[in-house]
């Protein structure tokens, strides 16, 4: 894909600012009208209640596997440079991190892209949530607790393996991403029909792994054709947060625009619109009735601020766009991050949800 017009029009940071805003337009109608969440969909899986999430999740992932691993397979993309594998990644930080915001996510409900849909959507609460990520964020990134963020992610290396890449530690070949994407979906095909997951909903999730691959593609592309160099990468919203913010106190300063900007204006304008246009914007505060307090929320954000820095992104950015390329440090984050959802729901809202029905029992006894 040809850039270079573009390049020469705006030049290279707003370029790349306008390839994260067609992403994330894409993702904030995508996820707002399917109400795309990692979080429900683990709940579902620990619940074991039938659902459409679980089974639009896996379509999702799966999707981004196969289209990431097909372009990386046709040779339209090369990432072995991409911050994933240029350089030894942290084990310790992806488990560590991830399980901090596995649970943070379930105290806010709602991981970092959901919550910026949400917000998006006239969530007050979430955007609450999303401004607490977004300092503790920044302040793991290139703040105060750089230093609590290395001493962590430094316990274990993926240089103790060799490298991040699954299929040279396996030994399970190039073809590796594409064997699993296919086990996957399908997997995600039988659990969508068990499901009745409804056929527009899985084209959608289709769409929304599909955009894993082509932030992958086009950013590639775009990185061949500047004179700065830039990485490869694809969604991601934590560090896309915390560069926000730097650009925002800049006072929009050119030299903070990136992709990370536009990815973040794009999702929050996609949301918006599509919820204004399908009528399901609402205000939403914390006096609602059943509305946990504000203190567990800002909990929640603070551990999923630093968990998700800690382990080099969310449940897109370190679950989708680093699972796709079969990054190990990645695939141990998701699943930090799934399980410590299940484990903290089980411990916090479990409970929580039986005592109205304990009330009911006991009071039908007297």
């Amino acid at each position: 894909m040809d850039f270079v017009p573009l390049i020469d029009a705006i030049g290279e940071p707003a370029t790349f600012a306008v390839i994260g805003l067609a992403l994330g337009l894409a993702f904030g109608v995508l996820a707002e009208r399917t109400g795309f969440c990692t979080r429900s969909a683990a709940l579902e899986l620990s619940n074991g209640k039938p659902g459409r999430m679980l089974p639009l999740w896996l379509v999702a992932f799966a999707a981004a596997i196969l289209a990431t691993q097909a372009l990386v397979a046709a040779g339209a993309v090369d990432l072995s440079d991409t911050r994933f594998f240029g350089t030894a990644q942290s084990l310790s930080g992806a488990v560590i991190g991830g399980t901090l915001f596995g649970g943070g996510m379930v105290l806010t409900r709602g991981c970092a892209s959901r919550l910026l849909v949400l917000g998006s959507s006239g969530n007050l609460r979430a955007v609450f949530s999303i401004a607490v990520i977004a300092v503790v964020a920044w302040a793991t990134y290139q703040g105060p607790l750089v230093p609590i963020r290395n001493s962590v992610a430094g316990l274990l290396m993926t240089s103790s393996i060799g490298t991040n890449d699954l299929a040279a530690v396996t030994g399970t070949g190039a073809y590796t991403g594409l064997g699993a994407g296919l086990l996957l979906a399908i997997l995600a095909g039988t659990v969508a029909v068990l499901r009745g997951l409804p056929v527009l909903q899985a084209i959608a999730g289709i769409a929304i792994g599909g955009l894993i691959a082509a932030g992958w593609y086009l950013t590639y592309h775009f990185s061949l054709q500047v004179f700065e160099p830039v990485q490869a990468d694809s969604l991601s919203f934590m560090r896309p947060l915390a560069n926000t913010l730097n650009f925002a106190a800049s006072g929009g300063d050119e030299s903070f625009l990136s992709m990370d900007v536009g990815l973040f204006a794009g999702t929050v304008l996609g949301a918006l619109a599509a919820s204004i246009l399908s009528g399901s914007f609402r205000i939403r505060t914390f006096a609602e009735p059943g509305t946990p307090h504000w203190l567990r929320y800002a909990a929640g954000s603070v551990l999923m601020g630093f968990g998700g820095i800690l382990a080099v992104g969310c449940t897109i950015g370190a679950g989708f766009t680093g699972g796709a390329v079969m990054a190990i440090s990645s695939l141990f984050a998701l699943a930090s991050m799934i399980l410590s959802a299940m484990i903290t729901d089980r411990l916090v809202d479990r409970n929580r949800r039986s005592r109205p029905q304990r009330s009911a029992t006991a009071m039908a006894a007297r």
